[in-house]
């Protein structure tokens, strides 16, 4: 299926211009490098993270179910928007199709959009864990877990689909340029010569509810996680139980600071230099960064990684002394 965006003279438009972030040659090299190291670190942390969840025993349990399924996200999410601008940066062509620019913004939306109420599932996952632990086996469960990653998709693309049905009916008469390194709805929304107003209204209001719907779970979650380690006869117990929630409280932090920055704006007719930079770091940087905490910060997963780490040497060993 073909997406079209039509110009207001009826000519179809073929392709957009991406802007990037800078027109400095010596700049787009240390861009390139950076990209492509936390690119390669995202996909490599990340595809290690769902490796260890699928093949070991220990890491069988909902919260490594989520983890796992939070990799692919990261995977995903980067890989919508950063493989394409390092082509850009790599060959100096910023033109991309109006069909790929729509596939582009609809997939980061998707995997973007996801995350979010992944990460307000997986606080309901530690709220249980912590609450209720003696319920915990027969409340997260295997079929509840599919059910609740199936919903977060669902929701999801319930929300996306009228802003972007509506992103699909705008006419451009002046310009095709965008100023942003991806296709994004605010540059979209800012050479657009038809009335946005609505669709800019919608594009908040959808961002808002998102943010603040599962902002507001998450912190009734954590709350209440909180007044229950509190009770906690001994320090112990508190520590252990504060370091099981600590990495994924690192990842809220981390993932609705940057996302509240960047979306919440008045109007898309706002300068978007800041916003570019942010956005690189979110697409970058967040699903780089996400593997090491979960690894540096959990005994379990460190100690599957050691295992696996074994294994694999074991094997190259006597395969080495079969030859």
């Amino acid at each position: 299926m073909y997406l079209e965006l039509v110009m207001r003279n009826h000519t179809a438009i073929t392709t957009f211009i991406l802007l990037g972030l800078t027109d400095d040659p010596q700049l787009q090299i240390l861009i390139f490098t950076f990209l492509l190291i936390t690119y390669m670190l995202s996909v490599i942390g990340n595809l290690t993270i769902i490796i260890l969840t699928l093949v070991d025993s220990h890491l069988k349990t909902a919260m490594y179910f989520f983890l796992q399924n939070f990799s692919f996200l990261e995977i995903s999410f980067t890989s919508a928007c950063i493989p394409r601008f390092l082509y850009s940066l790599s060959t100096g062509d910023r033109t991309i199709t109006y069909n790929a620019c729509a596939c582009q913004l609809f997939f980061t939306d998707l995997f973007g959009i996801t995350e979010f109420f992944l990460l307000a599932t997986m606080s309901y996952d530690r709220y249980v864990a912590i609450c209720k632990p003696l319920h915990y086996m027969a409340i997260m469960n295997n079929r509840v877990c599919k059910r609740l990653i199936m919903c977060c998709w669902i929701i999801t693309l319930l929300i996306i689909f009228p802003p972007l049905s509506l992103g699909l009916e705008l006419e451009f008469c002046d310009s095709n340029i965008l100023d942003h390194f991806a296709c994004d709805a605010n540059p979209i929304l800012k050479i657009s010569c038809s009335d946005t107003q609505f669709i800019e209204k919608l594009v908040i209001f959808c961002s808002a509810f998102i943010l603040i719907v599962t902002l507001m779970f998450v912190v009734w979650s954590y709350i209440s996680i909180i007044q229950s380690i509190l009770r906690f006869p001994s320090a112990q117990q508190r520590k252990k139980a504060f370091s099981t929630c600590s990495s994924h409280m690192i990842v809220v932090s981390i993932t609705y600071g940057s996302c509240i920055f960047i979306y919440i704006k008045p109007s898309a007719k706002d300068e978007m230099a800041i916003n570019k930079g942010v956005s690189v770091l979110t697409t970058s940087i967040s699903p780089m960064l996400n593997p090491f905490i979960y690894t540096l910060r959990n005994k379990q997963v460190k100690q599957a990684l050691n295992d696996l780490v074994k294994k694999l040497y074991s094997s190259e060993k006597i395969r080495g002394m079969l030859k």
